[in-house]
């Protein structure tokens, strides 16, 4: 497995995979190259098998001192793993490096494995809302030290 970053758009055979990764973890769901180009200081981190995108971790500057971890995901034929740890891992390691005191992010009770996984790396709940949509979301907050 080969861990990789990009503080910018990656090439579009990079691009592509994240989309169909997108796709397979989000039931569907398309990721838009148009929702990636306004972010402020943009980081994607990809864990790639025998050039394969198979995990993804996506954020960007949420204020000065927060850095928002936005989406991410792992192939179905690679969980249990390790490779979302690993991700996560990376990325507040790199963020924590460009400055930034905390990491944002906002998960929700139907996506169990990833709210654990939140709470294991240290992110407080820091608040609950309901989106537009009715769906409950959960505002998870940590300090990087």
């Amino acid at each position: 497995m080969v861990y990789i970053y990009y503080q910018e758009i990656p090439k579009t055979h990079v691009l592509n995979g994240i989309m169909e990764l997108h796709k397979h973890v989000f039931e569907g769901a398309e990721l838009k190259l148009e929702e990636l180009t306004d972010k402020k200081n943009l980081l994607i981190f990809v864990a790639v098998d025998s050039n394969r995108i198979v995990g993804f971790k996506i954020g960007y500057e949420y204020n000065e001192q927060t850095f928002y971890s936005w989406l991410g995901g792992v192939h179905s034929d690679y969980r249990g793993k390790r490779i979302a740890s690993e991700l996560m891992r990376q990325q507040h390691e790199k963020v924590k490096s460009l400055g930034f005191s905390k990491v944002r992010t906002i998960s929700r009770n139907k996506r169990r494995a990833m709210l654990l996984l939140n709470i294991k790396f240290g992110f407080d709940i820091v608040e609950t809302f309901m989106s537009e949509k009715g769906t409950h979301k959960i505002v998870l907050e940590k300090e990087l030290s």
